[in-house]
């Protein structure tokens, strides 16, 4: 197979890492394989739904659909390979936990998995979006301070003699804001040890997917050489959704009190991640030269969000790998 060939297929094939491990989620079938404390590899493999509601197939509203099912994909195979890892003697379960197990049953784990998503987006949208706008109120604040109180380009008075900044100011600012926020989080988060063993899974599993892509056998030796930053990557994804939402947010109005815009961009967060997984997707099947120049700071961040992994490491991510690859290589095209 001719390299320009090979580097042509995309798959759809994705995944993300988890502890120890590497989850691969491909169009039939998902696997979660862990390195467990003694070195042996254990690996869960589960069927992937093939029913396809109608609502996927609608542009934007399929991006919100994606973006929920990926977070529970997501968590799901995290806490499968955090049973491996509980290091602490096992306590006895409180009177609570004894009622939840004896109220839900075998539902108790999906109940756990969807409260760790909606705990996830609430502390996220806490974080990245409501706590950049306290910081831009007390922007405005420090602009009423300026000679004749700040008016004019960048500060609009209301009706009741208020002062606020403007709509795009104030969608920047808080955009950078809202990027600083977020890059400090990912830096900090880096330095911690077992975030960075996190990194390193996240490298493995983009270059055994380039391996697969490039057509080569999925040996150690094929993963070491490729990228480990890769265009469709859920950390691109967040890059695109901050930059969305500088735009979109431009169009809430500044004069309305703060509870009134942070309703209004908690109503604009699905069309962002809508939004941003269309960018995303039209960005995974073309190589042109826009897609390129949008694609960068998504592979810059990936730098700090991936890390070079050791053969081990990749190992996994290829044990992953092997287990979801469709026997009719089309099927996984993107």
């Amino acid at each position: 197979m001719s390299k320009e060939k090979s580097c042509s297929f995309k798959t759809s094939i994705g995944g993300s890492a988890v502890i120890e491990g590497v989850m691969m989620l491909g169009p039939k079938k998902m696997a979660v394989t862990v390195r467990k404390p003694d070195g042996e590899l254990t690996q869960k493999i589960t069927e992937v739904s093939k029913k396809t509601s109608a609502i996927k197939k609608i542009p934007i509203l399929r991006g919100v659909v994606n973006f929920f099912g990926s977070m529970v994909t997501s968590v799901s195979a995290l806490m499968y390979s955090a049973e491996f890892f509980d290091v602490e003697e096992e306590a006895e379960p409180s009177k609570f936990e004894k009622w939840l197990e004896e109220k839900l049953g075998d539902k108790l784990t999906s109940v756990i998995i969807v409260f760790s998503v909606i705990l996830s987006l609430a502390m996220s949208i806490g974080l990245f979006f409501f706590l950049p706008m306290l910081i831009i109120n007390g922007v405005e604040f420090l602009c009423t301070l300026l000679p004749g109180g700040g008016a004019g380009i960048l500060v609009a008075v209301a009706e009741n003699g208020s002062r606020h900044l403007h709509q795009i100011p104030r969608s920047l600012v808080e955009g950078v804001v809202r990027i600083s926020i977020f890059l400090a989080y990912i830096g900090l988060a880096s330095k911690q040890k077992d975030v960075r063993r996190l990194f390193e899974y996240h490298g493995a599993e983009h270059k055994t997917i380039f391996c697969y892509e490039a057509g080569l056998p999925l040996t150690v030796e094929n993963c070491r050489k490729q990228t480990r930053l890769h265009p469709r990557c859920g950390t691109s994804f967040l890059v695109f959704v901050m930059i969305i939402s500088i735009i979109l947010f431009a169009f809430v109005p500044s004069t309305i009190l703060l509870w009134q815009r942070l309703l209004l961009k908690l109503a604009l967060l699905p069309v962002v991640a809508g939004v941003s997984y269309e960018i995303i997707k039209w960005a995974g099947r073309s190589d042109g030269k826009l897609v390129r120049f949008l694609s960068k700071p998504g592979l810059w961040l990936q730098k700090i969000t991936t890390r070079e992994p050791d053969d081990d490491e990749l190992l996994v991510a290829i044990a992953s790998m092997e287990a979801v690859i469709p026997e009719v290589r089309e099927d996984g095209k993107w």
